[in-house]
């Protein structure tokens, strides 16, 4: 998910005001205006790099309630637009294991009942005050009355990190190393059905960072995996920011409506396409790097690869040349070829 906002934005009728989660807390609310995007994009490791990267395929205009009334639609949460794309992604693939990775906008229970229902495992950061359960205790034959959903109410994840008794398991990450407290529960609320879902519970042992509760809806994960699962995320911010810095998102100057619904899509699917092309390019995967005195970098990033794919396609011209026309220059190859290789960066 990304909040979208330029020149071309300001203008746009369906800009709304929207809760900015890196600039707010529990105490302070900040409202950012803009458009805000829903991304969904695959997650894999390209061969030119050891760091994962996020390609997007699929994005959303989600509008704020007033935006919604003012066109005269009927208003979509952030959850039901993914459930919408779960759903399409599923009949895509009708036979593939999909895990679907949310920041916290995306812990719903509706949401996660959803995802169970497609056979999609759904990992996404957990409230601390969420509502668990114990399961239903077993009935026997004199029981009277309907069976009940859940069983016993559990303590809030909220106090457990300040409980004596809890007991915490060492887990070291690639990222950072924190302590975890692993769980199963019944996420439960009233007028939905109760979701079978496996949490951890994650804590810095320095204390710089706060705990932090994660969820997933396959029970059989291990804490490990749903961590380390859910680390895969971030590399959906690192294709935010190089699509702002390459591709010009959150900058366009588009007044139309029309023009912003279909520019940010294109310009999302054609980092993909970058990056796919740079693969098509080079299966090798020995995709030229720039190097600068200050700066000795050793792998390729988007950066690389976009200006390969450029001086790919900017290698077919042809450029007419005249030995009696004094107009025209001669340009050796040598220097075009470096003239080609500083315009394509």
């Amino acid at each position: 998910m990304k909040r979208w906002s330029g020149a071309g934005a300001a203008r746009s009728s369906l800009r709304g005001h929207d809760r900015d989660s890196a600039l707010s807390s529990r105490k302070r609310e900040v409202r950012s205006p803009g458009l805000r995007w829903i991304v969904m994009a695959v997650v894999v490791t390209l061969p030119w790099t050891k760091q994962r990267c996020a390609l997007p395929f699929l994005c959303v205009l989600a509008t704020t309630p007033a935006v919604s009334v003012t066109l005269g639609k009927r208003h979509k949460t952030v959850g039901i637009w993914a459930r919408h794309m779960v759903k399409l992604v599923r009949r895509w693939f009708p036979t593939l294991p999909i895990t679907l990775l949310g920041d916290t906008s995306y812990s719903i229970l509706e949401l996660g009942l959803h995802a169970q229902a497609q056979q999609v495992t759904l990992i996404t950061p957990f409230h601390l005050d969420a509502a668990l359960h114990d399961p239903p205790p077993a009935r026997d034959a004199h029981t009277i009355g309907h069976p009940r959903v859940v069983g016993q109410r559990l303590p809030s994840l909220d106090v457990v990190p300040v409980d004596p008794k809890t007991t915490w398991q060492q887990l070291t990450l690639d990222w950072y190393g924190q302590g975890e407290r692993p769980g199963t529960a019944l996420w439960y609320r009233a007028g939905c059905d109760p979701l079978p879902i496996r949490w951890v519970l994650t804590r810095d042992p320095q204390g710089k960072r706060p705990p932090k509760a994660l969820f997933s809806t396959d029970q059989t994960q291990s804490a490990e995996q749903i961590v380390r699962s859910f680390m895969k995320r971030w590399s959906l911010e690192t294709t935010f920011e190089e699509s702002r810095v390459h591709l010009g998102i959150e900058t366009q100057r588009q007044w139309s409506d029309l023009a912003i619904d279909r520019t940010t899509p294109m310009l999302f699917g054609l980092y993909s396409l970058v990056a796919l092309f740079g693969h098509a390019l080079h299966p090798d995967r020995c995709i030229p790097v720039a190097q600068a005195a200050w700066y000795n970098k050793r792998t390729a990033t988007f950066h690389d690869v976009l200006a390969e794919v450029r001086r790919h396609f900017w290698g077919n011209f042809s450029f007419s040349t005249s030995p009696t026309d004094p107009a025209v220059v001669l340009v050796p190859r040598a220097t075009l070829e470096r003239l080609s290789w500083a315009v394509s960066y």
